[in-house]
């Protein structure tokens, strides 16, 4: 009965979202579910890295011919912009001054916290750019402390 709402939602999804959540190895959505209900520690909400999503744009924004909806799978978000690689597959940074709704369509992924490969890439990104930086700082012309050992 289960596998049978699975079939259901994932046949309710906008053809672009279908053909990207098959791209990404179609996850098992029922453990990403958002959990609204129940003790504060167990919720679980809000964008994620790697869903599916529906931006609709300010129309002030847009030219006549330009759709007002794009839909996408979301990469990133900063203080001004969410980065999505959009249906068509190209990559797209979108400012948050011309966005009035961004719509969840699937999460593809599991809540930050209890998503292990996403803590394993943050942990390794945060080893990469501290060797970044200690090779920056060794390269500044004029540092007076080459008397330091390594």
């Amino acid at each position: 009965m289960a596998g049978d709402r699975k079939a259901t939602r994932i046949k309710n999804l906008p053809e672009w979202a279908r053909k990207m959540y098959v791209e990404s190895g179609s996850p098992d959505i029922k453990e990403n579910d958002d959990v609204f209900h129940g003790p504060l520690i167990d919720r679980k909400h809000g964008l994620r890295k790697d869903d599916l999503i529906e931006i609709t744009l300010d129309d002030r924004a847009l030219t006549n011919d330009e759709n007002r909806k794009v839909g996408g799978m979301l990469i990133g978000t900063t203080r001004n912009s969410v980065d999505i690689l959009d249906s068509s597959g190209i990559f797209r940074s979108i400012s948050r001054d011309v966005i009035v709704q961004i719509k969840i369509i699937i999460h593809l992924r599991k809540p930050y916290l209890e998503d292990e490969e996403l803590l394993t890439f943050e942990k390794e990104d945060m080893r990469r750019r501290a060797n970044v930086q200690e090779k920056a700082e060794k390269n500044i012309e004029g540092r007076r402390d080459g008397h330091i050992w390594d």
